[in-house]
């Protein structure tokens, strides 16, 4: 019996998510990356191999609103995303949580795009 620690358990459950689910230019993938104190999300064409857009509790206008990676952060990530991806004629997405499971802050950021207009 092999023991499996928590970030390749976690490794694994993305890679399985990632055989069905796939980013386009009309419908890219919304990626999100949760570490101990920030959050990531990128837009990702997988056809073109590129990134759409990003956000990150790292960025300069999120630090200035004195926000950090909580849930009430996430949830503003997720509208600030969402608000830049509708700038960009962006509607529709495939979100992708990671293997992170989905609750917490994964969820909040989640349902605050889905308030802002992306639709998953």
């Amino acid at each position: 019996m092999s023991i499996i620690s928590k970030k390749e358990a976690r490794v694994r459950r993305h890679r399985r998510l990632r055989h069905r689910i796939s980013g386009s230019a009309e419908m890219p993938r919304m990626c999100v990356c949760r570490t101990a104190k920030h959050l990531y999300v990128q837009l990702v064409d997988d056809e073109a191999q590129t990134t759409i857009l990003s956000g990150s509790t790292l960025a300069a206008d999120f630090r200035e609103a004195g926000l950090r990676a909580n849930a009430q952060g996430a949830a503003a990530l997720g509208k600030q995303v969402a608000e830049k991806a509708l700038a960009a004629n962006i509607t529709k997405v495939v979100f992708d949580r990671g293997g992170f499971r989905y609750h917490g802050r994964i969820k909040a950021l989640a349902d605050a795009a889905r308030e802002a207009g992306l639709k998953f």
